[in-house]
């Protein structure tokens, strides 16, 4: 290298973790290879070279890359990174793909046994500085800023900034060449680096800037006034001192490649474009293809191996399909005879995080700034953070923020109370506590790392904290949810909430909110409860919440569920919680016009029941409507409760209204009014939002067995439509002025899936011609021709089509056609007839729950039933 070059350094092991986090999923079309985090590699590697400043261009770049997790520290300080949790499975793939990313790149890709990226960065930067060039490190590692200085500066791609001496004094509060003094002292909980007790990067760095260095700060302990400061570095000053070596790069690494060897090169067209078709980039090989002047459509494939990287280091190669690889390979990756996603490694992974006990004492309650800003570098860190917000109401969108918790690692957790309230007296009460951080500082120190692209925030049923934080205005982004990953691989007959899965995976019990909070009259809001009680609650979150991430994210790829989760659940968070908070308008004075109504047409229906029953009573009781149909008047077909009493529940009146009982008829219509004033337009006005004037509902995620969605407080899903009654209610939702609602659905989707997952070919041939299928149902079944079809007959084949892929029973059929019970089972028996494949797909399908517990969906996702095994023949109908 010669004065006037620009060596580039990359840390490619860094970038493998950040871009995995930070960016979406994506896996290989043919065979579902992740390959996320090496399409964010190209493409920052290609940018770097292509879209560099002509002057910053580099004249030499290499990817740098950890052999693998042990070092020469490790000779030292064994417990170095010991407790660093293992890749994700989907993740272990990817760090030999981009190896060979880099290769085709034509880019110099370098790793050398017993040392870390960092210690090889440190040695050719030295080098280029010594040959008057200047030097780029492309990463977001703190531990890398101790080597900025006049010549040689850092460079964070995720987040396209410059880190130079004054944003490492921003962090550390100290110049480049001081930053190890202060990690010596402070230590790190992610390596295990054990630094000072009681000394964190804000007492560190005043220490430092007042005696010099480490060495003299220990030398000159008996100065510190501070007792316990003074006691700690003292009785730890070995232990700074071998902190000291541990984040101490070396630089003068024997190094096998030698620096002018990285000049940057041209990639070859057919090595380039080849990887990128392998792994399926079309819309970035278009690019490079138009870049390089090349035909790409006369470039094949190249063969690529998928090379695992298990911590421990080692070498573990799974060769893929013979039209795609090859088995066997020199290049350096892991250490371990462990497979990745075995249940040894599993294993090792759940006893090494139950290891590590959630001690309350040990979480940290954060008072100040400096403090905060403490465990915003550490989640830069990592690349990501838990998060938990504490309010004083489960309405997200009137709750207050009192409190934010974080983890960073297990049992590593704080707690920042926001607006604690002392007792006081009077009759609000006392002010916000001291020693609190201001809410709107709080709000600006946080949101660059909640909303920063490169940090995963984990959360347990996030979407709340999202709309809480959002109030701030917060956009929290990328997410990942450990309720909503417990959903996806156990829907079904087990809970979700964090409490439950603490018990269920970590063998916890959580601490209650009631415990701190209290219950029924004695009940207070959080901003009530104590700091200390609160910190030890609410830091336990977090903490929980983290071990059971890192439990259970890499099931997901393991059970082949990461698909589900990455695009069904994961992205609907933020489109949920963006309609949630957007709400919708209602008309309160047409509800109160109906509600009037409906109870003038409620009030006339009595008068008709009083006289058909002969008598007046409590319409609104069970056991007097019993008395009266299955006593006074001796109908026949009446069942008694557990209790002795009738039973009078809709199916049983609309049985008898069926058989042409008049009473059961009008008793039903004026239910049906009752329940439309109580449950809409006597109701929905009370959910107004004050401060927006608009209904906002509550949509879960993870309620049902199925997927679907469930909508609380207020349920807007069941809004009745098929009768006039009910349709007056939806006119009560309205759009602002100038805006208009749209209704939209897809065309007989369920029919549709039915048609493909059965294989029915009169259905996908009916669909592909454009046919009316309900038409073509009826043609079918009753040998009529669709031309001139009377509607009745189409009405019935519609009604056949829907019933049967929800398994209607004759019974239910009759009441939907009013026809008997016979005529409708023999209509389900000519439907089968005609259309075989279903019984039998329905059938298969009910064997395999059977065989399995449960059942698939074309997307891949589980529909557990537990019970389906029952010896209760009630709970397996129930099913």
């Amino acid at each position: 290298m010669k004065k006037g070059d620009h060596l580039y350094l990359i840390d490619g092991s860094g970038y493998i973790f950040r871009a995995y986090h930070a960016l979406p999923p994506l896996t290989r079309k043919s065979d579902g290879l992740p390959v996320g985090a090496v399409q964010g590699f190209c493409n920052m590697l290609w940018k770097l070279l292509k879209e560099t400043n002509a002057g910053e261009k580099p004249t030499h770049l290499a990817v740098i890359f950890d052999y693998s997790s042990k070092s020469f520290r490790n000779e030292f300080y064994p417990e170095y990174k010991a407790h660093r949790p293992e890749p994700p499975a989907d993740l272990r793939p990817q760090f030999g793909l981009i190896r060979q990313a880099t290769r085709a790149f034509n880019v110099a890709c370098v790793e050398q046994e017993n040392y870390e990226a960092d210690d090889l960065i440190a040695t050719y930067a030295r080098q280029a500085s010594e040959a008057g060039a200047t030097c780029r490190i492309v990463s977001s590692d703190k531990d890398l800023m101790q080597l900025i200085r006049p010549g040689v500066s850092l460079y964070d791609t995720m987040k396209d900034r410059e880190v130079g001496e004054p944003e490492v004094l921003e962090k550390f509060g100290v110049t480049p060449d001081k930053v190890i003094d202060v990690q010596a002292l402070s230590g790190d909980s992610v390596d295990n680096v054990p630094g000072v007790p009681g000394i964190g990067v804000k007492t560190g760095a005043q220490l430092v800037n007042e005696y010099g260095d480490l060495e003299t700060l220990l030398e000159r302990a008996s100065e510190i006034k501070q007792n316990k400061r003074r006691e700690n570095l003292i009785a730890f000053a070995d232990q700074a001192r071998v902190s000291k070596k541990l984040v101490t790069l070396d630089d003068h690494v024997p190094v096998t490649e030698d620096v002018g060897s990285f000049a940057v090169d041209t990639p070859k067209a057919s090595a380039l474009i080849g990887f990128l078709k392998a792994l399926e980039f079309s819309t970035f090989t278009k690019k490079v293809a138009g870049e390089l002047d090349a035909d790409m459509a006369g470039i094949d494939p190249v063969e690529v191996e998928i090379k695992y990287w298990p911590p421990e280091g080692g070498d573990v190669t799974v060769p893929e399909t013979p039209s795609r690889s090859k088995p066997g390979s020199s290049e350096p990756a892991g250490r371990s005879e462990t497979a990745p996603g075995s249940k040894e490694s599993d294993q090792r992974r759940d006893d090494e995080l139950k290891a590590v006990p959630i001690r309350h004492d040990d979480y940290e309650m954060v008072g100040d700034l400096k403090s905060l800003e403490t465990w915003i570098a550490a989640a830069y860190d990592t690349g990501y953070i838990a998060v938990d917000t504490e309010t004083d109401s489960l309405d997200s969108m009137q709750a207050n923020l009192v409190g934010v918790s974080l983890a960073t690692a297990p049992g590593r957790a704080c707690y920042i109370p926001l607006t604690h309230k002392g007792d006081g007296g009077g009759l609000f009460g006392g002010g916000l506590l001291e020693g609190q951080i201001k809410l709107s500082d709080c709000v600006n120190a946080l949101k660059p790392m909640l909303e920063d692209p490169s940090i995963l925030k984990i959360g347990q049923n996030l979407k709340y904290d999202i709309e809480v934080l959002a109030r701030s205005g917060i956009n929290v982004s990328p997410i990942d949810d450990t309720m909503l990953i417990s959903y996806v691989l156990e829907s079904g007959d087990v809970g979700h909430g964090m409490d439950e899965l603490s018990g269920r995976h970590l063998g916890h019990k959580p601490i209650s909110f009631k415990e701190v909070a209290g219950s029924g009259k004695s009940a207070i809001t959080f901003d009530r409860v104590p700091i200390g009680r609160a910190t030890h609650y609410a830091a336990e979150d977090s903490d929980v919440t983290l071990r059971l991430w890192l439990l259970l994210k890499p099931r997901l790829a393991q059970m082949g569920k990461r698909t589900v989760y990455e695009t069904l659940e994961r992205p609907l968070v933020r489109v949920l919680a963006d309609m949630e908070m957007a709400g919708i308008l209602i008309d309160p004075d047409l509800l109160k016009r109906l509600s009037n109504d409906f109870a003038t047409s409620a009030a006339a229906i009595e008068k008709d029941v009083y006289k058909l029953a002969g008598d007046e009573f409590n319409i609104g009781s069970p056991k007097q409507l019993g008395e009266i149909l299955f006593g006074r008047m001796g109908l026949q077909g009446g069942k008694k409760t557990a209790t002795g009493a009738w039973s009078t529940d809709s199916d049983t009146l609309e049985d008898l209204a069926a058989q042409g009982v008049e009473l059961a008829r009008r008793v039903l219509d004026w239910r049906q009014l009752s329940k439309l004033r109580s449950t809409y337009t006597d109701a929905l006005p009370n959910f107004i939002n004050p401060d927006t004037g608009r209904v906002h509902t509550s949509y879960s995620l993870a309620a049902t067995s199925t997927g679907r969605l469930a909508s609380t407080e207020p349920n807007l899903q069941n809004i009745p439509v098929r009768t006039e009654e009910g349709r007056k209610i939806r006119s009560a939702f309205v759009a602002p002025e100038g805006s208009q609602l749209i209704s939209a659905d897809y065309s007989q989707i369920e029919l549709r899936v039915l048609a493909h997952v059965a294989d029915i070919p009169q259905l996908k041939k009916a669909f592909a011609d454009g046919l009316d299928i309900h038409a073509m149902t009826a043609s079918e079944m009753f040998n009529v021709p669709i031309k001139g079809m009377d509607p009745m007959v189409r009405r019935r084949a519609k009604a056949i089509n829907f019933g049967i892929i929800y398994g209607i029973s004759a019974f239910g059929l009759a009441n939907q056609l009013s026809i008997s019970r016979e005529e409708a089972g023999e209509y389900i028996n000519t439907y089968f007839k005609r259309f075989p494949g279903i019984r039998d797909y329905m059938d298969a399908t009910k064997q395999e729950a059977r065989d399995k517990g449960y059942v698939e969906t074309i997307f891949g996702r589980r529909c557990h039933f537990p019970r389906i095994k029952s010896p209760n023949p009630s709970e397996r109908a129930f099913l």
